[in-house]
């Protein structure tokens, strides 16, 4: 998912942002939208989808992009008293997240280090293997491959001296 800022105004009550979001999925299918960030609060503007959303995805649309769009804009959304906390998935259902699941601590540095060193092999782009992977952004997947290298399961990039 990128986004990156396309105006702003400021008003003596505060700032309202709009930012231009492109969310690229591993099938070829993309999602480009125009979204407002006023008061905590996102709102979308335009949405063009190739191919087509189902009704289903469109109203999980915000909640895919809020996170990250209150990380690029700065802002913390405050949680709303009537939100519920996230409850498991006990597998029966869809689930109500972006992306899949990808495991914490050693065992998710592990694999970015073996989805890493698969692509460079392939003779792919490793990075772009690693956010196909995971489902993060550029930047996010980054971070996960040098925590990979911390953790020993990579070369390191420069040599120490």
């Amino acid at each position: 998912m990128s986004v990156w800022p396309a105006w702003e105004v400021r008003e003596r009550d505060g700032v309202t942002s709009w930012f231009d979001v492109r969310l690229a999925f591993a099938d070829g299918a993309r999602v480009d939208l125009l979204a407002v960030v006023c008061d905590g609060d996102v709102s979308i503007e335009d949405v063009r989808a190739q191919p087509p959303l189902s009704f289903g995805d469109l109203d999980l649309l915000a909640e895919w992009i809020e996170e990250p769009l209150f990380e690029a804009c700065g802002v913390r959304a405050a949680p709303s008293p009537e939100e519920e906390p996230p409850q498991e998935s006990d597998g029966e259902g869809p689930s109500r997240r972006a992306r899949s699941g990808w495991p914490r601590g050693i065992e998710g540095r592990r694999l970015v280090a073996e989805e890493y060193l698969a692509a460079q092999g392939e003779g792919r782009d490793a990075v772009l293997a690693v956010m196909s992977a995971t489902g993060h952004s550029r930047r996010r997947s980054l971070k996960l491959i040098a925590g990979a290298r911390d953790a020993g399961f990579l070369t390191p990039r420069h040599v120490r001296r």
